[in-house]
């Protein structure tokens, strides 16, 4: 059974909505797929930031992403945007609103994510958060 662009969409905002919402990790986790092997992997310098650089696996593993990001960074109004849909390889990209953050998924045929990427300059958030970076880099 082949997914529409719709359905890839739907799928992949209502993951955005949950996580701009500051979701619980086991509400994000109604996203993930149940049949299917999934991860999360953040890319990144590991030394910037616990979830960075790391491969979180299956569903446990991906619920302890979500766990050690809630715990790590704090954001306000955070908004995703310029989503990109590709029907043939099951894949959606999309922009959060803040300078931060370029995610891109890849789901099953049941609209549920497998894998879950993130490009960000999420070291230099973190830094941030916890004063480290001046007002130099614009944060």
């Amino acid at each position: 059974m082949r997914i529409t662009r719709d359905n890839l969409l739907h799928a992949t905002k209502s993951l955005c909505i949950d996580f701009a919402s500051k979701k619980d990790p086991d509400a994000l986790m109604t996203h993930f797929s149940t049949t299917h092997q999934c991860s999360a992997y953040e890319h990144g310098l590991p030394i910037l930031a616990p979830f960075l650089g790391r491969h979180f696996v299956g569903r446990d593993g991906v619920r302890d992403y979500f766990k050690t990001v809630a715990s790590t960074l704090s954001f306000e109004g955070m908004e995703f945007s310029e989503y990109i849909v590709d029907p043939e390889v099951q894949k959606v990209s999309s922009r959060a609103g803040t300078r931060y953050l370029h995610m891109c998924l890849t789901l099953t045929t049941d609209c549920k994510v497998t894998d879950y990427q993130v490009w960000a300059d999420t070291g230099a958030a973190y830094l941030a958060s916890n004063g480290q970076v001046g007002h130099e880099l614009g944060l």
